[in-house]
């Protein structure tokens, strides 16, 4: 097996080992995936809380009928809702609801806690948690919904 397949595949794997652990915490405490997560995070950063659904798909990398399906439960649950566009019907926006910024906190919280514990000193110092992003970074890994590395904070 080369280096570069071997690479690959451990990245699959702590991929997938990080997203159960996100999972495990924010469904257990807050009741969304790390999916759901992630939606809420990006509408939190967006002006005014909320966004053209296209462009939250382009921003998370989905396709549009893939936040439909996402957004779906959380406007079910409150933490979304849907604003039609004045000027175009055929635009929606998907907005934070005041419950969805509360509870959008929170979420940051534990998942700021989490990702504490999984790079946890002596295992884990700055410097390379700063190489190992900006090597994900060189992989295609954005950063979004983490601009820049650190986390933005959801619009009051």
């Amino acid at each position: 097996m080369s280096d570069a397949l071997d690479a690959s595949l451990r990245l699959v794997r702590a991929q997938t080992a990080l997203v159960r652990r996100f999972d495990a915490r924010l469904s257990g405490l807050h009741g969304v995936s790390l999916a759901d997560f992630t939606m809420l995070l990006r509408l939190g950063q967006a002006p005014g809380g909320r966004m053209r659904r296209v462009d939250l798909a382009e921003a998370l990398g989905l396709t549009a009928s893939g936040v439909t399906r996402g957004l779906a439960p959380l406007e079910r649950i409150g933490l979304v809702t849907r604003e039609p566009d004045a000027r175009d019907a055929r635009v929606a926006y998907a907005s934070l609801s005041g419950t969805g910024r509360q509870r959008l906190k929170e979420m940051l919280a534990t998942a700021e806690e989490t990702a504490a514990e999984v790079f946890a000193a002596p295992d884990w110092s700055e410097h390379e948690i700063g190489l190992l992003s900006a090597l994900l970074t060189r992989l295609g890994g954005t950063g979004l919904p983490f601009e820049g590395g650190a986390a933005h904070r959801p619009a009051p």
